[in-house]
């Protein structure tokens, strides 16, 4: 355990930035360039893990997008929250805990497809990721506030909340069937663990305390 909390020494080199640029570097290259073989090459597809090991697509996943709007909105919350995240963990803990959070969050939906018979399925989206970084935003500013549509005014922690109520009811119900709200609920999930396993915080006291 003792290795597990082994503390990184404090850099900030703009990683949120980088993986910005990264996400955008891809979108252009399968969407404008004609690169559409990336797609099938880099998202997580259980058939072709099962069948052909092709493991590295349980990080890859996160870089490829189903659309505009999809990589937008991801990217604006990578923006918003990622940056202030990585400027309280510095750098190097930063990318750890998105790519940690991120690859547990496709390795758990993987697991649920496969037995849910959802082998031919394309998971995409850095979502599971962000996901896990806007509960790092709320773990670490719960009192900050977020203007939900640019008008309606949530703390960090209802919006937290929020989101998991209404992934909840989209996963038990079926609404929007072609968003992937276990793995957004993954994301939450192994954030949670990973304030318990790395730092030694339970995240409930912080958020609670607000």
């Amino acid at each position: 355990m003792k290795i597990l909390r082994q503390p990184f020494r404090y850099r900030h080199f703009n990683a949120a930035y980088w993986l910005i640029g990264i996400n955008f570097f891809f979108f252009v290259l399968m969407y404008f360039l004609g690169f559409n073989w990336l797609i099938g090459l880099m998202s997580m597809r259980p058939v072709m893990i099962v069948n052909f090991g092709w493991i590295w697509t349980f990080v890859t996943y996160m870089f490829v997008h189903g659309g505009f709007t999809h990589i937008i909105f991801n990217m604006l919350a990578i923006y918003i929250f990622g940056t202030h995240v990585e400027r309280y963990m510095g750098s190097r803990e930063f990318l750890l805990f998105y790519f940690v959070t991120g690859t547990l969050a496709g390795v758990f939906s993987f697991f649920f497809y496969l037995f849910t018979g959802q082998q031919w399925v394309f998971l995409m989206g850095a979502s599971g990721a962000v996901f896990a970084v806007s509960f790092a935003y709320a773990v670490f500013y719960p009192d900050s506030v977020i203007y939900i549509w640019g008008i309606l005014p949530v703390r960090a922690p209802l919006m937290v909340l929020g989101f998991t109520v209404i992934e909840l009811f989209s996963q038990l119900f079926r609404t929007n069937s072609g968003v992937a709200h276990l793995t957004h609920l993954a994301g939450f999930a192994f954030a949670w663990l990973y304030f318990v396993i790395r730092f030694n915080i339970n995240p409930w006291k912080r958020l609670r305390m607000r």
